[in-house]
């Protein structure tokens, strides 16, 4: 797993060089040496039989200086049960949440995933972490990507499931059910569970 996840994070490395290139470069010919390296980087993707799910739309296609992608979280509480919706991609559960919205600030991306995944209304009242998803036990993947997670308080709507989620439910720290870790994990949602007594003054990053 860790030679893996090695080799995604220098395949991931080149190709944020020659996303930076082709987007700076003037010279037709040093264009086509970044672009091939791209190419090469796909094929040594597809050797490893690494999932390329969302190499094409996510790194091929996008332009301009290579940057971490933003997935927002939503840390939502009632009765001092933990909001979770489970997705229908790999039939986990998790917080509710997603790829931050062009036009959208952070903040109102994660309310705005709340509502779309759960048709529940929540106010984002803090951010409570800013992590790097390399630096957490989520399952390796080709994109590099931050997460932000947002304390949000409930204030309408009515629960029910989504293109994206099959089942909405609040559960208890005693009752979760299986954790889609590639979006959120076990560690963190017991943190969460800590939090609950008393949100903290700073919000925790990396």
């Amino acid at each position: 797993m860790k030679d893996s996840a090695e080799w995604i994070e220098t395949l991931n490395k080149i190709t944020c060089l020659a996303q930076s290139g082709l987007y700076y470069s003037k010279d037709i010919y040093d264009k086509e040496r970044y672009q091939q390296l791209l190419n090469h980087v796909r094929t040594l993707i597809n050797l490893k039989e690494i999932d390329t799910t969302h190499f094409i739309p996510n790194v091929l296609q996008d332009i301009g200086y290579a940057t971490p992608k933003i997935d927002v979280r939503a840390v939502v509480f009632k009765d001092n049960k933990l909001l979770l919706a489970r997705e229908t991609q790999d039939g986990l559960w998790s917080v509710p949440g997603g790829w931050a919205d062009v036009g959208y600030s952070a903040a109102e991306s994660a309310e705005k995933e709340v509502l779309e995944e759960t048709g529940l209304e929540v106010r984002a009242v803090k951010l409570l972490a800013l992590t790097d998803r390399r630096k957490h036990p989520h399952p390796t993947m080709f994109l590099h990507v931050y997460k932000a997670f947002f304390w949000c308080e409930l204030i309408g709507g009515k629960a029910k499931p989504s293109i994206e989620t099959s089942e909405v439910g609040f559960f208890g720290r005693d009752e979760l059910p299986p954790i889609s870790t590639a979006r959120v994990t076990e560690a963190q949602i017991h943190h969460f569970f800590e939090l609950k007594r008393e949100l903290p003054q700073n919000t925790y990053f990396d």
